[in-house]
């Protein structure tokens, strides 16, 4: 288990990979052995929980040295992988999607413009607040490669094949909202594994039926005590209650023909009561799904009404802007009316006022001349009169 800030928290029927709180939490499982089979089918069990506007991302990963080369890292944040990832998140602002991304260790995912178009493969997956645990598997053979979500076919492809030798791991991220991720099963089967399963569940059938045979023998032969037995056996296990095809010459006996048909009626009728406990199981999923659809419906419904507020809110900023235009318009016009006025009266004012300066402070030319002309006949008397008074007085003589 590896994280940042904190390690996985390891409980006993689950694995916390982001905790509730804080936000920004990133997480990792990683097996310690690597996957040595060419057939193989993977059954992952989670669950993830957070508020209305959470949100965060679950990574499925097989690749090669997983745990030493990608960590706890994203298909957003991780370098160059070699290996298979299915990422988990509402990509596009989606209810969930899950995606299928391939590298053979060229490509630097961490520097690409735009990881989401590498994806060769996905489909839409509400994964959020079910209350239940969602099961994402795996199948991988020498035809195809196959990805189911809950029982059904999420995508295939024909062109896959994944080598051995690379290493299982989740991780998960989440945001400032967080969503917490929770595992709760990991179980990896190679074909061998599978084929030994119904095996195992035949050989238990035959041995209970020859101790129904055995126990038969001893009782009477339409006694209820051997049939219900078996019946109690089947309802334990009704999934695994498959009974072998017998040959027709096998059957010599009217009581053997009888017990024959009775166990494959009770067999038949468990399956069907299987069936039933499926259908309503599904039907309860498939109401549950409705009241979220209906949630979502209504929640739609709030954001229309609001978009209603915002066609009202843009209407009065129309409004408002074509009396800004029409206010704009119109002190246009008084400022150039009052700059046409302003104009007129400062040349008016200013041409009376040059005239009056003209008229009155500019000093005339018959005054300076009369000034001048008086100047020189006082002048003129001064010395005559000083020159007689000089002539007649008394003469000097040396």
């Amino acid at each position: 288990m590896q994280g940042n800030p904190n390690v996985p928290e390891l409980l006993s029927n689950k694995v916390i990979l982001t905790p509730p709180a804080p936000g920004n939490q990133r997480g990792a499982v990683w097996a310690d052995k690597p996957l040595e089979h060419r057939a193989w089918t993977t059954d992952i069990d989670f669950r993830a929980n957070g508020p209305e506007r959470g949100s965060g991302l679950l990574n499925i990963w097989l690749a090669k040295d997983g745990a030493r080369n990608i960590g706890s890292q994203s298909i957003y944040t991780v370098g160059k992988f070699e290996g298979l990832v299915l990422v988990v998140n509402q990509h596009g602002g989606s209810a969930g999607m899950i995606r299928g991304f391939l590298n053979d260790g060229t490509l630097d995912y961490s520097k690409r413009d735009n990881v989401d178009n590498l994806a060769f493969g996905h489909c839409w997956f509400a994964y959020r607040n079910l209350g239940r645990p969602s099961q994402i598997k795996l199948r991988h053979n020498s035809q195809n490669f196959k990805v189911e979500v809950d029982g059904r076919l999420c995508f295939e492809s024909d062109k896959i094949h994944i080598p051995t030798g690379y290493n299982f791991g989740l991780s998960a991220a989440s945001a400032e909202n967080p969503d917490s991720f929770e595992v709760f099963k990991v179980v990896v089967l190679s074909e061998d594994d599978i084929g030994a399963v119904p095996n195992q569940q035949q050989q238990q059938q035959q041995q209970q039926q020859q101790q129904q045979q055995q126990s038969g023998e001893n009782q009477k032969p339409l006694g209820g005590t051997t049939h219900g037995r078996s019946g109690q056996a089947a309802i334990q296990d009704p999934y695994d209650n498959a009974i072998p095809d017998a040959e027709a010459n096998s059957i010599t006996s009217s009581k053997a023909q009888f017990e024959d048909l009775h166990t494959r009626i009770q067999s038949l009728n468990h399956h069907l009561s299987s069936i039933f406990r499926s259908v309503a199981q599904y039907g309860g999923i498939a109401d549950q799904n409705h009241q979220e659809v209906s949630v979502m419906l209504g929640e739609m419904k709030g954001l229309l009404t609001k978009l209603d507020r915002f066609a009202s809110v843009e209407n009065k900023l129309e409004n408002l802007e074509r009396e800004v235009r029409s206010m704009r318009s119109e002190l246009t016009a008084r400022l150039k009316e009052s700059e046409h006025s302003i104009k007129y009266h400062v040349t008016d004012k200013h041409e009376d006022l040059a005239g009056h300066v003209v008229k009155h402070a500019a000093p005339g030319h018959t005054k300076l001349y009369l000034a001048i002309v008086g100047s020189q006949v006082v002048l003129a008397a001064a010395y005559f009169l000083y020159k007689r008074r000089k002539a007649g007085g008394p003469k000097k003589y040396l």
